[in-house]
């Protein structure tokens, strides 16, 4: 298989209020809800950066779509690391997806690897990391 991740879905329950913290809380660049057209088929895209976008889709739309049965949400399946340029950057966005809604799960404080993070989660509790690595710093 060659690596290309294109999309990140995650299973929401209320897709409004995901398009609301995404966009408006933490924001996502996006065409707001589309698909309402067809069964199912209603999804919200946001840009994450060239070539990589972050979908929320309802948690019914998705099991059905798979075939799997619908099954219950655990947060600790998955995180979604945010890598960032500074211990300051960590701050300002634990800030930013607090004042949006999430819950913040671990403060912002140093790791026993050297780095800088906390870890935050969204209004149907996606786990995501925000992190300053030093062996890691984003380019722009």
């Amino acid at each position: 298989m060659k690596p290309r991740i294109s999309v990140i879905t995650l299973a929401v329950d209320d897709l409004q209020r995901s398009l609301v913290f995404y966009r408006d809380g933490l924001g996502l660049a996006t065409e707001g809800i589309i698909g309402e057209q067809f069964a199912d088929g209603a999804a919200a895209f946001f840009d994450l950066q060239p070539g990589l976008k972050l979908a929320v889709w309802p948690r019914k739309s998705l099991a059905k779509d798979s075939g799997l049965p619908l099954s219950k949400a655990s947060a600790t399946e998955i995180s979604i690391g945010h890598n960032v340029s500074s211990r300051a950057e960590v701050d300002a966005v634990m800030t930013q997806a607090k004042a949006a809604g999430a819950m913040i799960v671990k403060a912002a404080q140093d790791t026993f690897w050297g780095g800088y993070a906390g870890y935050f989660q969204d209004p149907d509790g996606h786990l995501w990391e925000v992190v300053w690595n030093p062996e890691m710093v984003p380019g722009g």
